[in-house]
């Protein structure tokens, strides 16, 4: 395995997880924050917009994750950095929206 594998599983994961808020609101019918608002991240975007969004996160991830080396879920060291980009992306995504939504 190439180190950019590695890199790649890591951003994979971030995707991944930033995949999850957007579409669990958008498909709930929910206003969210997204890249798209005014002001970016702290406006919120339509349930489209964000389902629009989780999905593209979704592919990105998948792109990342499936297609860049061959990533194997036996194999602990990829699911670890895999994980790792989950992790520190949703502490990232919880320090960022709690406020917003009454957690911190």
């Amino acid at each position: 395995m190439r180190w950019y594998h590695y890199v790649a599983y890591f951003f994979g994961g971030a995707f991944l997880a930033n995949t999850l808020p957007h579409l669990g609101n958008g498909i709930s019918g929910h206003a969210f924050q997204s890249p798209f608002a005014s002001p970016p991240g702290v406006g919120l975007s339509s349930a489209m917009v964000n389902v629009l969004w989780g999905l593209l996160n979704l592919v990105v991830g998948y792109l990342l994750v499936c297609r860049v080396g061959s990533f194997n879920l036996r194999n602990t060291r990829h699911v670890l950095i895999l994980g790792a980009g989950i992790l520190i992306m949703s502490l990232m995504l919880a320090h960022t929206f709690g406020p917003f939504h009454g957690g911190q």
